[in-house]
């Protein structure tokens, strides 16, 4: 799960930085070694798949700034903090902003090892699933005003001729668009085509691609 992930090290602490380095290279990892916060964020790539190992206290930018920099609305790079201090109130704040760990220099080897094999499994999952959000909402955008609205009915789970009664048509052309909703979304099933939108966030009220 880790081989095709690239771990970001952030430490401006020489040593530190090699240690760590040579630690993660050692068991298979691909690494990105930087001195300074600033020259990372003018770097990072946010499409490459892997995580970061963060010193808490650096000049410039501390661990908490950059963690709020790498956080988007749906998305946050996974982050291992490093810090010379056992700082409670610190360590819950990071956590609580979603950082995987929060360990304390000198690092343990196994422990530094262990955090960054479930950062890089908690992005790569968090991957997978932005990717089959985006392959939902490509089809349900590639369906008609009115296949949409036959599609919101259908998962509200009213009959055919309900919908032809709402929609002012007949029920004749309701299943022709409902066979087309279930066509171009690729299920089977009225359950698989309530899961699909759900997992778009076609929850009551809410905007969805077929209403854009």
């Amino acid at each position: 799960m880790t081989e095709s992930s690239t771990v970001f090290v952030v430490d401006d602490d020489p040593s530190v930085l090699r240690a760590i380095t040579r630690l993660l290279r050692t068991d298979g990892l691909g690494v990105r070694p930087y001195a300074s916060p600033r020259l990372f964020l003018e770097e990072h790539d946010a499409t490459i798949p892997g995580c970061v190992i963060l010193d808490m206290v650096m000049p410039g930018l501390n661990g908490l700034d950059l963690q709020q920099a790498l956080s988007t609305p749906d998305w946050q790079r996974p982050i291992v903090f490093l810090s010379g201090h056992g700082d409670v109130p610190t360590s819950v704040k990071a956590m609580r902003a979603g950082a995987v760990d929060f360990l304390t220099k000198p690092v343990n080897g196994k422990d530094l090892l262990a955090a960054v094999r479930r950062a890089n499994a908690q992005d790569l999952e968090a991957r997978r699933e932005r990717a089959e959000l985006q392959t939902i909402l490509r089809k349900l955008a590639t369906l008609t005003p009115r296949e949409g609205e036959v599609l919101r009915h259908v998962v509200a789970g009213r009959l055919n001729k309900q919908i032809a009664a709402e929609l002012g048509t007949v029920e004749k052309t309701i299943k022709v668009h409902r066979a087309r909703v279930m066509e171009k979304t690729g299920v089977r099933s009225v359950a698989d085509l309530v899961r699909l939108t759900e997992r778009a966030g076609m929850g009551a009220g809410k905007p969805s691609a077929v209403d854009r």
